[in-house]
This record gives structure tokens, C-alpha cells and sequence, in this order.
């Protein structure tokens, strides 16, 4: 945790590195050369260990995501446009060599720069992050999902992350990733930022966006929600009659049930397992023929409840992508209404089963 007085400011002045110095001192890592990840953390281990000699080099490890931002523009406007109180503690990710961390502590009471997902987030009003591609999804799930109540964050994202965060009912772009977040915070595009501004220089753009916490947020559980989404979005652009009626969907629906302790559909279905050859509705020619006439029969009625479902609401030939959230929470509403459950612990029997079984777990 970094304070704003005088003393700390010149602990860490040796953070305050020219682009000059940057350039002449910084080398990069291909990703090429690092296919083991041992051999790579001995290397990053290694430099850490130089860098208290001021004549080391400094090594930025791209399949690390270790990109620098230069350009004193776009920082200044990161930090005007957070909003920044003086009396804010602010969670900054992806610190890198300071250039933004000092700028923070200029406005700032403190500034907290740490492991973005290995640790718990202290307390804190707003984050500021630089942040690294390969943890975009995780850490904007961990801050909105996340147990600390915050007032804002503003992130520089990769910039087709960023389109997908502010897609609507619609777009090509509208995903889960959006549905999800945007249950609980709005997001708000500030700028674009061109690769040119980063050392070194990554081969795409990014955004800026600053996400806030909803006023009021939707009385839902948020398992249960996650689930629902990511098993509508699995084919985002089908209808949802013909994403609800394949086979290997309902049966998955099916065990659920059963876990979840329902007492209506509480029927075993131990008989199924995956094969490699399947047929257009995802289950196997083998399986087929392994089914009995019984749970055949409770598979066709299992199907025509969830198709009633979908008709009750007009959903049946609706696709996820065009969805507002009202329309989806109205949708969960109706499975939860008659019974119908997406979340729970289902043992996949092999890799085909274990991704379907993904389709019905949280974010």
C-alpha cells in the first residue's frame, strides 16, 4: 500500500522511468521462447533478482501481457477521468514500472498495487487498471461479482474485449460476457487508446471503459443466473426451441434436477454416456439404443415441459442474442416457476460430457 507523503514519494521515485530510459533498457521476450512455463518463471524470477543492480535490463514478457503505457496523455486522462477524490483508496492492477501508480498517488489518499486474482481485494473506492489481455474476464467478474462494495473502475481493456463489455441486444458483439456484467454495472466507453502508446508495442488497440455498480440490482441468484446464461449463450444465434431441444441439453437439464433434489424430476439416468459418433440432436447412435423405453418416454415429456415453458413466455423462437435482460430474467423466472434449475454439480463420465457440463456452471 502506497501513502501520498513526501518520504514515499522519493522511496519510489526510482519507479519514475523516462521513455528514453525505457526504450534503451527494456527488451522483450518472445513468447516463442518461453513454450515451458518452468523455464519462464525461472527466467522472470531471475531479472527480478538483477533488477536491484541499476544497470540491469529490463524484461517485459509478452505472453505475460506485460505491455507499458507511454504516452503521458492517455495516463493523465485515465486519472482525470476516474474521478478521484482525495480521500479515495484506489486499487490499481497491472502497475508495471509505475508511470500510472504515481500519477494515482497525485490525487489520491492511497493506492493499493497488487495480484489481481490470487488475492482477495482489499477495501477500496475505485480500481484503476492497466490490464493484462489473458485475465480481462476474470478480474471484471471478480470486481462486479466481487464481495467489496465499490463506487467505480475505470480499465484499460483489449479493445475487442471492450466492444464486447459495451455490445447490446443485437450487436454481432452481444455475448454473455455482456448479459452477465451488465446485470449488475453499467459500462461506459471514455476513449480508444492506439498500441503505438504501449512498449512495447502489442498487435492490437485498446479501449478505455469505467464500469459502476447498478443502483438497483435484479433480485437473483447469481449462480443460478450464470448458469442459465452461459447455457443460452452456447449457441447464442439459435432459437431457443432449438437450442432446449437437443438431446444431450435436456438430458444434462435432467440430472440436474435430480440434484437440485427436485421432486419431480427425480428419475436416475445412469444409462447415458457420451461416444464420439453422434447424431444431429448430440447423442450418439450407441446411446440411442442403450435408452429405455422408459426414460425415452420421460425424455419426450421432459422435452415437452420445457418446450411448454419457452411457449408460455413466447420464447420458442427468440435467440439469446436479441434478449433484453428484462425478457431474460423473465425467462429464468418461468424454468424457476415450473421446477426447473440450471445450476448444480454434475459429474461429467468423460471430456464430452465435462464441456456440456461447463454450459451449466457459474461464471
Amino acid at each position: 500500500m502506497l501513502h501520498r507523503t513526501k518520504t514515499l514519494s522519493e522511496n519510489i521515485s526510482k519507479l519514475n522511468l523516462s521513455q528514453h530510459f525505457l526504450r534503451q533498457h527494456c527488451r522483450t521476450k518472445s513468447t516463442r521462447r518461453f513454450n515451458n512455463a518452468k523455464d519462464e518463471d525461472e527466467d522472470y524470477h531471475r531479472v527480478r533478482r538483477k533488477t536491484e543492480n541499476q544497470e540491469a535490463q529490463i524484461y517485459l514478457l509478452k505472453s505475460r501481457g506485460q505491455h507499458l503505457l507511454m504516452n503521458p496523455r492517455v495516463l493523465n486522462s485515465i486519472v482525470q477521468k476516474s474521478n478521484i477524490l482525495p480521500t479515495d483508496t484506489v486499487l490499481e492492477i497491472g502497475p508495471g514500472t509505475g508511470n500510472l501508480t504515481l500519477k494515482l498517488l497525485e490525487v489520491a489518499e492511497k493506492v493499493f498495487c497488487q495480484d489481481a486474482l490470487r488475492t482477495e481485494f482489499p477495501k477500496f473506492d475505485l480500481m484503476v487498471a492497466n490490464i493484462p489481455y489473458g485475465i480481462s474476464s476474470p478480474l471484471v467478474a471478480k470486481l462486479v461479482f466481487g464481495k467489496n462494495s465499490y463506487r467505480g473502475g475505470t480499465l484499460l481493456l483489449q479493445k475487442e474485449f471492450a466492444r464486447r463489455l459495451l455490445a447490446n441486444p443485437g450487436d454481432s458483439e452481444f455475448n454473455r460476457l455482456a448479459v452477465n456484467v451488465r446485470l449488475v454495472a453499467d459500462v461506459e466507453f471514455v476513449m480508444n487508446v492506439s498500441k503505438k502508446d504501449f512498449l512495447p508495442c502489442p498487435k492490437v488497440d485498446s479501449s478505455v471503459v469505467k464500469i459502476h455498480p447498478k443502483a438497483e440490482i435484479p433480485e437473483v441468484d447469481y449462480e443460478e443466473w450464470c448458469a442459465f446464461t452461459r447455457t443460452c449463450f452456447t449457441k447464442k444465434n439459435k432459437t431457443l426451441g432449438a437450442i432446449f431441444k437437443q438431446k444431450r441439453m435436456l438430458l444434462e437439464l435432467m440430472k440436474l434436477q435430480e440434484i437440485k433434489g427436485d421432486e419431480v424430476n427425480n428419475t436416475i439416468y445412469s444409462d447415458y454416456h457420451v461416444n464420439d459418433t453422434e447424431d444431429e440432436d448430440g447423442l450418439s447412435n450407441e446411446d440411442n439404443a442403450n435408452f429405455s423405453s422408459d426414460v425415452g418416454m420421460d425424455l419426450n415429456l421432459f422435452r415437452e415441459k420445457v418446450i411448454d415453458i419457452l411457449r408460455s413466455g413466447g420464447f420458442e423462437d427468440k435467440r439469446p442474442s436479441k434478449l433484453s435482460h428484462e425478457e431474460l430474467l423473465n425467462l429464468l423466472s418461468l424454468f424457476n416457476r415450473a421446477r426447473l434449475h440450471f445450476h448444480g454439480q454434475v459429474k461429467p463420465t468423460n471430456r464430452k460430457d465435462a464441456e456440456l457440463a461447463s454450459a451449466f456452471g457459474p461464471l
